[in-house]
């Protein structure tokens, strides 16, 4: 990525890192994704759940030589460490929270990330998201958080408990197969069981999705109506887009869909499976 693309502080991550001999075999088996596959520069996306496979905490896993860094969001970043340490038991492990000393920016387009001097590395999630970059506290941005949020919602990626409820939401209906979030082949972690029961019987009703707002935005919450029936309800929004989680009927019949005083057109990005189905 160029270094001259505007520089987008994203004020609502931070960095919590996990270090020590056991570092990698301890995700392993908390996280839907597979640690053993991450290499220096590269990062994973991946979620920690309930043992009943609801969403807790996502995060970004970056293998930074010696230890793992987390980039999580910021204001429940004290619950995640909470939770990791509730799981350490005896392992070999250091948890550390760098919010004091790191903060997150990210870069849109596609590109090389390793140009700057921190730690940058592609989305994992997206090509057209670009670079995340983990770089010293007091750091300038030089872009805004309204454009790389315009371009997050417009290719329907949920942005931490903004998006997903936390203790109630399921990663597949959240994009997370598609998204690279979710690892098939490796084994056991907390909540594996229905997230893997939920994709192989079919058991997907509902999607994440974006949609064009005519009218005012709606609150995050509000129910989406069609023909005076509850079909989903708005999650993040910005500006005249938004995201809302939708029965997989009302997205593949283009009904026309309401929300409060605004109508709602859903905009299927290309890369979800249930666009084409």
């Amino acid at each position: 990525m160029s270094s001259t693309a505007p520089l987008i502080a994203l004020p609502a991550r931070t960095v919590i890192a996990v270090g020590g001999d056991d570092r990698i075999a301890f995700l392993q088996g908390l996280v839907s994704n597979d640690v053993s596959k991450l290499v220096p520069g590269r990062a994973i996306w991946a979620a920690l759940l309930t043992a009943q496979g609801k969403f807790l905490h996502e995060f970004f896993i970056i293998d930074a030589g010696d230890r793992l860094l987390l980039d999580c969001e910021a204001a429940r970043k004290d619950d995640l460490l909470r939770r990791l340490k509730m799981f350490k038991l005896r392992s070999k492990v250091e948890l550390t929270d760098l919010s004091a000393e790191l903060a997150l920016f990210a870069r849109l387009g596609p590109g090389d990330a390793a140009e700057v001097a921190g730690i940058a590395f592609a989305d994992p999630r997206h090509a057209e998201m670009g670079s995340r970059l983990l770089l010293p506290i007091g750091t300038l941005a030089t872009g805004d958080f309204a454009d790389w949020d315009r371009a997050r919602i417009a290719l329907g990626l949920p942005d931490g408990s903004r998006d997903l409820l936390v203790e109630k939401s399921i990663l597949l209906e959240n994009g997370f197969d598609e998204l690279h979030g979710v690892a098939w082949d490796k084994g056991c972690y907390v909540g594996q069981e229905l997230t893997a029961r939920t994709k192989y019987r079919g058991l997907v009703k509902k999607r994440l999705v974006p949609v064009a707002v005519t009218g005012p935005l709606p609150e995050p919450g509000s129910p989406i109506l069609r023909d005076g029936q509850e079909v989903g309800e708005i999650r993040s929004g910005r500006d005249d887009l938004a995201l809302a989680l939708l029965r997989l009927e009302a997205i593949r019949e283009g009904a026309p869909l309401t929300c409060g005083e605004a109508s709602l057109t859903v905009r299927a990005p290309a890369w979800a499976a249930f666009a084409a189905a």
